[in-house]
């Protein structure tokens, strides 16, 4: 079925049902063998489909990179290896597949799932979470094949911004029992992505919530018209 699977760049209702099947295994509580031949399946899935990772709508990829970073912070030491060696061969075949020139799509979901990551996951940010990302790191540094590409240096920016979420919203977390502090906080945040319109409207998104959350439902409404305008005018640049 393998045409039918690539059919559409991998965005079809086949190729739809298969990747479910993988993600339900993420989603439920799997044993730790189970695990990891799960994540060898999904290796297998992501060489032999790359175009339904890294071309077309970002849905898949940013399931995906959401389900494999939360086993980044797992409990087991050898699922949170066998994640973090996941995301980076995620990151490393996108770079390939664009011709070694850059893994944006992969950059941008991964960041996007750790923003939202943070209001969903307990503890996400830890020193568990710290230890992965190190591991990916490790891992580009030591990528012979792509030592002369500015992969490398890629992927430190890459967990570089990530830690830069987790710092922020630790403060944020310290500023819990003070909405108006903690609205300013997620504010500053979503202004510094100004020009990664999907990252400001995650923050925006969250924004909203601690205000409906607080009852400030006007508050709330002022961010969702925030974010239609983003989006509109992300449909207008591209002539839709």
């Amino acid at each position: 079925l393998k045409n039918q699977l690539l059919t559409d760049h991998g965005h079809n209702p086949l190729m739809k049902k298969v990747f479910d099947v993988y993600l339900c295994f993420l989603q439920k509580n799997q044993s730790e063998t189970a695990l990891k031949n799960v994540f060898i399946a999904l290796r297998a899935l992501i060489f032999k489909f790359p175009s339904t990772f890294y071309e077309g709508r970002a849905d898949m990829c940013s399931a995906l990179c959401y389900e494999i970073l939360k086993y980044c912070n797992s409990k087991l030491s050898s699922i949170r290896t066998e994640a973090s060696q996941l995301l980076y061969f995620l990151m490393r075949n996108n770079f390939d597949y664009t011709g070694k020139k850059s893994f944006v799509r992969t950059h941008l979901q991964v960041i996007i799932s750790v923003s939202q990551l943070i209001a969903d996951v307990v503890g996400i940010g830890g020193t568990r979470f710290q230890q992965s990302l190190s591991i990916i790191n490790n891992c580009a540094n030591n990528d012979r094949i792509i030592k002369h590409t500015t992969f490398p240096s890629d992927v430190k920016d890459l967990t570089k911004r990530i830690r830069t979420v987790l710092m922020a919203t630790a403060q944020m977390k310290e500023h819990e029992n003070d909405p108006e502090m903690l609205v300013d906080l997620q504010y500053s945040l979503a202004k510094s992505y100004a020009s990664t319109p999907e990252l400001r409207k995650t923050w925006l998104d969250s924004m909203a919530r601690i205000h409906v959350k607080n009852g400030d439902l006007s508050e709330a409404a002022m961010c969702y018209v925030h974010v239609a305008a983003l989006v509109a005018e992300y449909l207008t640049r591209k002539g839709m």
